[in-house]
């Protein structure tokens, strides 16, 4: 990918409500209103991804937390993090674009949106409480996209 916006739904899609950026990202990829944008559904956060944050001009990461109510979700700004990787292959946000600054210079603007979860019991699909919280994430993430596109 070179420029444009990134968007990365990522999460474990075998364990319930941990895969709603996977999810996201899948439902995103189909809509009309991410024209132009990459949409990719990941696993987990990886060094590979350095590359793709680098070359974006916004970049969106959506996945689950622990720590907020099912269902709802936020969204902030992420601010890389010095030292880059610790030898995990596996990154948190600020991690991975402290990697990506660190490798090849100050990534563009980054949010992270969370998502509540409600279970992270074995299965692969979304607990009702998450579904139902489905659209606005989508609505919410596909207007964040509409607004960089639009000031690209």
């Amino acid at each position: 990918m070179t420029g444009g916006v990134l968007v990365i739904g990522y999460g474990n899609v075998l364990r319930t409500d941990d895969g709603v950026g996977w999810h996201v990202a899948e439902r995103l990829s189909a809509d009309p209103r991410l024209a132009g944008a990459t949409v990719l559904a990941c696993h987990q956060l990886t060094p590979e991804l350095a590359l793709d944050i680098i070359q974006a001009t916004f970049v969106v990461l959506v996945d689950a937390d622990h720590d907020q109510p099912a269902g709802t979700f936020s969204i902030a700004p992420v601010e890389p993090t010095g030292g880059g990787a610790s030898g995990s292959h596996q990154l948190d946000p600020a991690t991975l674009l402290g990697l990506a600054a660190e490798l090849y210079g100050p990534p563009a603007s980054v949010v992270a949106v969370r998502v509540g979860v409600h279970s992270l019991a074995a299965g692969d699909g979304v607990s009702p409480v998450v579904e139902a919280a489905l659209p606005g994430l989508v609505d919410a993430v596909a207007q964040l996209v509409q607004g960089q596109i639009v000031h690209a």
